[in-house]
């Protein structure tokens, strides 16, 4: 199993939020990772908000990953959210976007860190993986999907 896939588990993924701008889209990330992680709702937000401030984490194809380092953090905690209606969110492509996969991570975890944003990026470069998560009757599904993602390309999944 991947790394992304390994830190959203089973139950880390929640499908058709509603959230109308990027505002709500942070608010409503920072409260499902504080409660995965135990850092406070308010810090998660300051710290995803202070990031998206140095530049958007939109990656294009209707993809963002929000994610911050905290010394509060004691391990990683990450969310998979696909929103019910696509959110201008300041993408390189202009695009707004559907699928957040949302990550907290500890303030000495450089490496690690940098290897899980590697291994989000790529699979969310994935078109298939994207037209996957898109197509997700549920949480369960979605969370399958990025499991079944491995060297590149994503499985096809059973309905």
């Amino acid at each position: 199993m991947n790394l992304v896939a390994q830190i959203i588990g089973a139950d880390g993924a929640m499908l058709d939020v509603d959230a109308g701008d990027k505002d709500a889209v942070l608010d409503r990330l920072a409260q499902l990772l504080a409660r995965r992680s135990g850092v406070p709702e308010a810090q998660v937000r300051d710290g995803l908000a202070s990031r998206e401030r140095l530049g958007s984490t939109g990656l294009g194809h209707g993809v963002a990953i929000p994610h911050a380092r905290m010394p509060q953090c004691a391990a990683v905690a990450g969310v998979l959210v696909r929103t019910r209606v696509p959110v201008a969110f300041d993408a390189p492509d202009g695009r707004p976007v559907s699928l957040f996969l949302a990550l907290l991570v500890p303030k000495q975890a450089t490496e690690r860190h940098l290897k899980l944003l590697a291994t989000a990026a790529a699979m969310f470069g994935d078109k298939p993986l994207r037209e996957a998560l898109r197509a997700a009757q549920d949480a369960n599904e979605a969370a399958r999907v990025l499991a079944s993602w491995a060297d590149g390309s994503a499985a096809q999944t059973p309905r």
